[in-house]
């Protein structure tokens, strides 16, 4: 193994020397990076005993991601780190990325994005028992000969997240050094297909060792928990019961009425409920959309979350003589959950219904939930990300980014 005490000073010193005036960033990474393996693992709620598990991906997760690899991995691009990011040496190594959602690639987009979430939903809620919102999907990201990843762990909401092996063209096996929840140090190989499923809010993971081999492609899905256990037995989340019965002596009504709340995977009194509270003084509150699992409540919203142009231009058709008549019209419809089709049709980034609904005079600014929720673009820009198309078009119209009030 080496003297890894002079591998890791050689680490940081290229790091300075590659980035010359900024190269101080590389010690302000480390440091913070430190303090995060320091301060998250004790503070942190953990869901399972161990803290992953290797298994096989779903067989529709991997049809999905190796089709869209085959069709697209020679247009990988250069992945972009920030100055002096020493968690993996992409300045000797570059890693490179085919997005998943980038719509100019073959099959690439939100859709395929959804697909993939929701295909690694069902496997990580049955390994945590929690009810799970997606908060982070990345990659597919390609490493190359000599990458090396240091022991990390993700920064939050990146909670129940799975890695899985999509490609690779190895010389041996790249583990992933993770440790469980007892301090103790595994080395987890996967092949393509493999899955490693892993709390990465508490787990210490990472790949010291270089990488030898033309390449090895990975695809990240993260979720955070929601505060909703799915066990139906005795043995509920007693941390998370805990911190219910907590707000409910501080008068604060349960774990998302207030803003003093915590998110239900931090531990009270705790290193980072300090550290959270200081970055998030409004507070923690439930998601209020989760993209895997909101129904829709009429054919109408079905059709402008699907992106069915055709059903929405033929209801829209019989908006003026509503209009007249004193009747509802469909483009300002809502859902037993206050969603009009601007809100489901922005939140699944189908630009061409959002601009054919705003057209025919949908409030661009229209909150859900009784007119305390979120508006459009907040739903667009959370699920779709700030560089969709959708979300660039309702900027460009003025559009307010308000998400749900506490």
């Amino acid at each position: 193994l080496g003297n890894r005490q002079v591998v890791y000073n050689n680490h940081l010193l290229s790091c300075r020397e590659y980035y010359g005036i900024d190269g101080r960033k590389c010690d302000i990474y480390e440091y913070d990076r430190m303090l995060m393996n320091q301060r998250q693992p004790q503070s942190m709620q953990n869901y399972t005993k161990v803290g992953f598990l290797k298994t096989r991906a779903p067989e529709k997760m991997i049809e999905l991601a190796t089709k869209f690899w085959d069709q697209n991995h020679v247009n990988m691009e250069q992945e972009n780190w920030p100055a002096g990011n020493s968690y993996i040496n992409n300045w000797v190594s570059p890693t490179y990325m085919v997005k998943i959602e980038d719509g100019r690639l073959r099959g690439g987009g939100s859709q395929l994005r959804k697909q993939l979430w929701d295909a690694a939903r069902e496997s990580i809620e049955e390994w945590t028992n929690e009810d799970l919102s997606p908060t982070s999907i990345y990659g597919i990201r390609v490493y190359k000969e000599g990458a090396v990843l240091l022991p990390h762990v993700d920064r939050l909401p990146l909670v129940a997240s799975a890695m899985i092996n999509i490609a690779q063209d190895v010389d041996e096996d790249w583990p992933c050094e993770i440790y469980d929840h007892d301090g103790n140090a595994h080395n987890v190989n996967t092949l393509p297909g493999d899955m490693l499923l892993f709390e990465s809010h508490s787990v210490i993971h990472g790949r010291p060792f270089p990488l030898k081999g033309r390449h090895y492609a990975m695809l990240f899905i993260h979720f955070e928990p929601t505060g909703h256990s799915l066990r139906h037995n005795v043995e509920a989340n007693i941390a998370v019961d805990e911190q219910y019965k907590q707000a409910a002596q501080d008068n604060q009504g349960g774990q998302s009425a207030s803003s003093d709340t915590l998110p239900p995977y931090i531990i009270r009194e705790s290193p980072e409920e300090i550290h959270w509270r200081q970055l998030h003084p409004e507070g923690w509150h439930e998601p209020e959309f989760n993209p895997l699992k909101r129904s829709t409540r009429s054919k109408l919203h079905k059709a402008a979350a699907e992106g069915d142009v055709h059903t929405i231009k033929r209801a829209l058709a019989n908006d003026a003589e509503k209009k007249k008549s004193g009747r509802t019209r469909a483009v300002d419809h809502r859902d037993e959950e206050g969603w009009q089709l601007l809100h489901s049709s922005a939140a699944s980034g189908h630009k061409e219904v959002v601009e054919l609904l705003i057209e025919h005079g949908a409030d661009l600014n229209s909150r859900t939930h009784g007119g305390h929720g979120a508006t459009p673009l907040y739903v667009a820009e959370r699920n779709n990300g700030g560089f969709h198309p959708v979300v660039r078009y309702l900027k460009s119209l003025g559009a307010l980014n308000l998400g749900p009030e506490l």
